[in-house]
């Protein structure tokens, strides 16, 4: 009994679905299935047969084609309807003129609707065809295998193509039209007889929804935090000891300037500045420390902006410790007391932050050591876990290792059963080698008629082309006369006003240029004054900078010492209760600690000796 079209698909997918390349060959595989499913008809055989053997034999054709359209359109698509797809593109580019379009279309339909127009709405698309589809295709094959025998076929079949994609596509939007018969009679319509429905009442709008109440913004969005402004303070401390420690450095810059001192007062100085840094040192309890680069000496190049830009600031400094003057004359009052109060108000606040990150330390060392009995803990419980698995994992592990030898020996048996299948294959292909090593020759034989028809038509195009090179170059190798006599002092004669002849310009040139040098001269002499009166200007300012900068250093070196005196005399207590007492949890932690520590210690070294004893039990 025949089979319909849509068994024969079915059968070909499951052929191909059941077939194992390593562990099977063709023939045997083919030829188990048609006996297990008891098909009978030799045409329905015949046809099974060719499309799974050369649905094999041209795998890398359809895994081009496989490739692009799960990475494209089919990536909803389940990998296992990938032979079913295999089979629509075998059909379509090989068997396509055998079959016709109308078993064709019978194939196409036996399946479902939606899988075949989405992977031939892809396959058939001729941008895909042409571009990436046929250059996959030519990595296999050759280009002329690949145009004549796979693309040509379906170019031609294209329309016919195109218009059952269009039929599928309304089928599936439910646009197709039922067919009418000619000899029916039409039917007449008559208006039903019925009663005129009742106006809709208006219904009710429904409640607007509410939004929810936003959370509060957290009071901590707009509030200004402490530690910035002890971050502020501590800059504010590292610029003023910085600054102090360049105005040291920039006595040592115009030493050049002061004929009094030598070579070795300048580098005796070096050295006190330099025992001066090393001996500076920030309080421990502050909690950003100035950075390194402000404790080393920065030299300072002053450039011509630098100098005047400083000499100004001077300038201004000293009109206003006039005017500061004038209005103490005049009875002005004195912010001294004020300053010296705020300064002590200051301090205070000071201590009451180093307070502060005191407990907040304290306080940071218990919780880490808390954490770290609470990790101990945590250790040994897994430890006895990690032993009681290692146990279980060994019986499985033996358990697995009987289990893998079981399966070698029934593997072994069936490597066996197929390599006697292989054999029976190589003798097939030796038989196709040998027909396709006949149709090879023949080909050759007329490729080779073809080729001798091309060069005697190219070796008389080429003599044509020799004989108009030949006729060329003797037309070039014919002398030209291409002297010209020119007169230096006429004119061209074109009658314009300002016309004149070159020995005139020549002339007018050497006279525009003694000018022009004439015109550098004066402006080089206007800018070596300006120069001159620039680097005077410079000295003056520079002897106005030293002088000022070495009061400065005077009075630097004078609060530096005073504040020396006060940070000796004054040093921050904190003998609190509270302090106290977190010192005190955080010994006894510690002390803890180390006791967990030690029992670890101790019970690894004892597990690592039990191991070693029964690895040394096992062996035999």
């Amino acid at each position: 009994m025949a089979l319909n079209h849509g068994q024969l698909v079915r059968h070909c997918v499951h052929v191909l679905d059941t077939f194992d390349r390593e562990m099977q060959s063709v023939e045997n595989h083919i030829n188990k299935y048609l006996k297990q499913q008891m098909i009978d008809d030799e045409s329905d055989q015949t046809f099974i047969i060719e499309v799974f053997s050369n649905c094999i034999r041209y795998s890398s054709i359809m895994q081009v084609v496989m490739d692009g359209f799960f990475a494209k359109d089919g990536r909803n698509t389940l990998r296992s309807e990938q032979n079913l797809y295999i089979v629509i593109c075998y059909l379509a580019v090989f068997r396509l003129d055998e079959l016709g379009m109308i078993h064709f279309k019978k194939f196409v339909s036996s399946q479902d609707v939606n899988r075949m127009y989405r992977f031939l709405n892809f396959f058939l698309n001729e941008k895909n065809l042409i571009t990436w589809i046929k250059d996959g295709w030519e990595k296999f094959y050759e280009h002329e295998f690949v145009q004549i025998s796979l693309i040509s076929t379906l170019q031609s079949w294209m329309p016919e193509l195109q218009q059952m994609l269009s039929q599928m596509k309304n089928k599936i939007d439910n646009k197709l039209k039922t067919k009418k018969n000619e000899s029916t009679k039409a039917t007449e319509i008559k208006a039903f007889n019925l009663t005129q429905p009742r106006p809709r009442s208006i219904p009710i709008p429904e409640p607007i929804p509410k939004l929810e109440k936003h959370k509060p913004v957290p009071s901590t969005t707009y509030k200004h935090p402490v530690e910035l402004d002890s971050i502020k303070d501590n800059k504010e401390a590292n610029r003023r000891r910085a600054e102090e420690r360049l105005m040291e450095a920039s006595k040592l810059q115009f030493a050049c300037c002061n004929p009094e001192k030598s070579r070795k007062t300048v580098e005796r100085m070096n050295d006190i500045i330099f025992e001066e840094d090393r001996k500076l040192e920030f309080d421990r309890h502050k909690a950003n420390p100035a950075p390194a680069f402000l404790s080393q000496e920065v030299p300072i190049k002053l450039n011509t902006a630098a100098i005047l830009r400083e000499g100004k600031l001077y300038q201004k400094r000293e009109d206003d410790m006039i005017k500061k003057f004038a209005a103490l004359e005049a009875g002005a009052k004195d912010t001294s007391d004020f300053d010296k109060w705020q300064s002590e108000m200051k301090r205070k606040d000071l201590d009451a932050q180093l307070f502060e990150i005191e407990r907040r330390r304290l306080a940071g060392k218990l919780s880490h050591e808390e954490a770290i009995l609470a990790r101990q803990e945590l250790v040994t419980d897994n430890k006895q876990k990690v032993q009681a698995m290692k146990e279980e994992t060994q019986k499985m592990f033996q358990e697995y290792l009987q289990q893998k030898l079981r399966e070698e020996q029934e593997i072994r048996q069936l490597v066996e059963d197929t390599m006697q299948g292989h054999k029976n294959a190589k003798d097939a292909t030796k038989k196709i080698q040998e027909y396709k090593r006949k149709i090879v020759q023949e080909v050759n034989e007329e490729s080779r008629e073809l080729m001798r028809i091309a060069f005697e038509e190219a070796e008389a195009e080429m003599k044509k082309k020799m004989e108009l090179i030949h006729q060329i170059r003797a037309m070039e190798a014919v002398p030209i006369i291409r002297q010209k006599f020119v007169d230096l002092t006429a004119t061209s004669g074109h009658g314009l006003l300002g016309e004149m002849s070159i020995a005139e310009l020549k002339e007018r040139l050497c006279l525009m240029k003694t000018a022009e040098k004439e015109n550098e001269e004066n402006k080089r002499d206007e800018i070596l004054q300006s120069k001159q009166e620039k680097d005077q200007k410079l000295l003056d300012t520079l002897e106005t900078i030293s002088r000022h900068r070495l009061e400065q250093t005077k009075s630097a070196a004078v609060k530096l010492e005073e504040k020396k005196r006060s940070a000796t005399q004054r040093k921050p207590e904190y003998q609190d209760d509270r302090l106290l007492e977190m010192q005190r949890k955080l010994d006894e932690r510690k002390a803890q600690r180390r006791k967990e520590q030690e029992k670890s210690k101790i019970t690894s070294n004892q597990m690592s000796t039990d191991r070693t004893r029964s690895l040394i039990n096992q062996k035999p």
